[in-house]
């Protein structure tokens, strides 16, 4: 399991770091809010454990941050602020627990297991398509997952991407490509396509999936080499 800890107190930064990896979890640290949102979109954590007192940015701002921008990450929250008041901003920001200081480091794994379970069933919708380099898309809202977390894509990168899905490994052609991507929308410059395949491309680096231009013919979407 893998455990973002966003929290600049370096003595409990120190102490949740070993007691949770010696319960057999791999904590990743972070102590500033102005790079949490980095680290917490490079990481991908099965839950983010989260501090509100934070320097440069607060916790509550890191999470409405995280939230707006697609990242549905388990948030359990850990902060000394106990009161009512703060425990309901928090979960309306997006938060999915609340765990005031000083709190056992029982409950804290519990919490923690059971948020990783609730996210692993949530995090991948029903009506899923098949899976390709990790990637799937669901038709019906039209998101496009990778190894379980929401991709963040344009509408027309998103679909693109789902058409493409639809027969990784074969060409679609460039025309075929333009109508669905643009459809509804009248009159489309003939390379408008590319730039929509250019932005795209660069945002499945490190998927394991390649996408490809054949000259002439149009795209396919393969593995990387």
């Amino acid at each position: 399991m893998e455990l973002l800890l966003i929290e600049d107190n370096p003595a409990l930064q120190t102490t949740l770091q070993r007691s949770l990896q010696r319960r057999g979890m791999q904590v990743t640290l972070c102590g500033d809010g102005s790079r949490a949102l980095e680290r917490w979109q490079a990481l991908r954590p099965d839950v983010v454990l989260l501090d509100l007192s934070l320097p440069g940015l607060d916790g509550l701002q890191v999470l409405a941050a995280a939230r707006a921008g697609g990242l549905s990450t388990p948030v359990l929250i850990l902060t000394a602020r106990g009161t009512v008041g703060d425990r309901v901003l928090g979960l309306n920001t997006g938060a999915d627990d609340y765990l005031a200081k000083p709190f056992d480091l029982d409950e804290l794994e519990a919490r923690v297991r059971a948020l990783a379970r609730r996210g692993k069933r949530s995090a991948e919708p029903a009506g899923l398509g098949p899976e390709f380099c990790g990637l799937r898309a669901d038709a019906a809202s039209g998101a496009v997952y990778l190894r379980g977390a929401p991709l963040e894509l344009s509408v027309r990168e998103a679909s693109l991407l789902r058409a493409l899905l639809a027969r990784p490994r074969h060409a679609v052609a460039k025309e075929r490509l333009s109508d669905l991507v643009f459809a509804g929308e009248g009159a489309v410059q003939p390379d408008a396509i590319e730039v929509v395949a250019y932005r795209l491309r660069r945002k499945l680096t490190g998927s394991g999936a390649q996408l490809v231009t054949l000259r002439g013919l149009g795209y396919l979407l393969k593995e990387v080499d």
